[in-house]
């Protein structure tokens, strides 16, 4: 993986970089700390330019997640509403649950966004809700933006002063973001074997 990212870097430049960082977005198990811990090495090395990199980076961030978005706008709350009546059990999900993510995103949208880009895995799977829930484009834009590139600038300089000592990048990224992963999955797993749906609720199980 650090070779693939190195050479797509080397021969892409910011390109690469943006490319990249968008398509981390789209498949999140490319890791986002990784791609920017090493175009921040080779910015390190007068390669490249460290803003520029931070920059493309996060436009990439950007673009990966607007993908998401714009799937989420077009699936739209009609047919979340249909999706939940048939697998909401699946997703600990019914419809009062609905109506407080459609509130939180109406309310404090714009927080959701730029913090969920701290956090590995939901960073990308925040931008689908933002998309059903019909928050404004220019604030998902300003936002995603926004909190994506503090994360970038983070790991870009983390890498630029690291130099080429890459594993120390990993050795401290790479456990927190497994952490975090496992706590997502066992949060999961608890809501799915505790979870009620409301009563009345004509979800399905």
């Amino acid at each position: 993986m650090n070779d693939f990212i190195l050479n797509l870097v080397a021969s892409g430049g910011y390109w690469g970089v943006a490319l990249l960082m968008a398509l981390e977005n789209v498949f999140p198990p490319i890791p986002s700390e990784l791609i920017m811990g090493l175009a921040g090495i080779e910015a390190g090395k007068g390669h490249i330019n460290l803003w520029a990199v931070i920059l493309a980076g996060t436009v990439g961030s950007v673009a990966g997640n607007y993908f998401w978005y714009a799937i989420g706008r077009t699936f739209g709350l009609k047919r979340l509403d249909h999706f939940v009546a048939r697998w909401g059990r699946w997703f600990t999900l019914d419809h009062r649950e609905i109506s407080r993510f459609n509130n939180l995103f109406h309310r404090h949208g714009a927080s959701t966004i730029f913090f969920a880009r701290m956090i590995p895995t939901v960073r990308t799977l925040i931008s689908l809700p933002a998309g059903i829930f019909q928050m404004s484009r220019t604030k998902f834009l300003v936002w995603t933006f926004a909190g994506a590139g503090l994360w970038n600038v983070v790991f870009a300089g983390i890498g630029f002063q690291l130099g080429s000592r890459i594993e120390e990048i990993d050795r401290y990224t790479g456990p927190i973001s497994t952490g975090v992963i496992v706590l997502i999955i066992g949060a999961y797993l608890v809501r799915v074997i505790f979870w009620r749906p409301e009563a009345g609720n004509k979800t399905e199980s």
